[in-house]
């Protein structure tokens, strides 16, 4: 029973192989590392894992955070848009009414009052939300907001880069230039 003897002695030295060789615990895997941290460098460790967490925290609270904003946002553009189609809502409610007309009973006249009507009102409805019109006649030429399609000879120098003629009104939406108005400008020359 000499095998017996040799595994009930490993079993007696932590499961390794008796052998007579000598043994550097220091080196050998498995040694105690908390013997040889001094209480200094715990401390560290300590401070390290604990500023690792408030990091980790506050990562996740800023990308919580971001998405809300996120979606905040996102919310107020539909608040938005919602209440600008409800202005909108009576405005194509006329036009309902007006393309449903008898074209042969009604005065073509009267639809064209009613057409005008409708028009105003919408104006009326996006100016209500900062909607400005730029419908420059007779004003000065201002490149920023207008957009000269052709010429036309002044009759004075005083009437020198006035605008004759708006071929189609530009849109100014709470200072952001939308859509710049099509002009017609004069120009002086002897």
């Amino acid at each position: 029973m000499p095998d017996d003897f040799r595994t009930s002695a490993s079993k007696e030295q932590g499961g390794r192989p008796a052998d007579d060789s000598p043994r550097d615990d220091a080196t050998e895997p498995g040694a105690d590392d908390a013997a040889a941290v001094s209480p200094a460098e715990a401390a560290l460790k300590q401070q390290l894992d604990d500023q690792r967490d408030k990091y980790l925290r506050l990562a996740a609270e800023f990308d919580n955070f971001r998405k809300r904003v996120t979606r905040e946002r996102q919310d107020v553009v539909v608040r938005a848009q919602g209440d600008l189609i409800r202005q909108l809502l009576d405005s194509v409610d006329d036009l309902g009414r007006v393309t449903s007309v008898d074209a042969e009973r009604v005065d073509p006249a009267a639809l064209v009052t009613g057409v005008d009507a409708v028009h105003k009102k919408l104006l009326r409805a996006l100016s209500s939300v900062g909607l400005e019109v730029v419908n420059p006649v007779d004003q000065p030429f201002n490149p920023e907001l207008h957009e000269a399609v052709t010429t036309e000879r002044a009759l004075s120098p005083e009437d020198d880069h006035l605008i004759a003629q708006v071929y189609q009104p530009g849109y100014v939406f709470h200072g952001q230039l939308l859509r710049p108005a099509r002009v017609v400008v004069k120009q002086w020359s002897e």
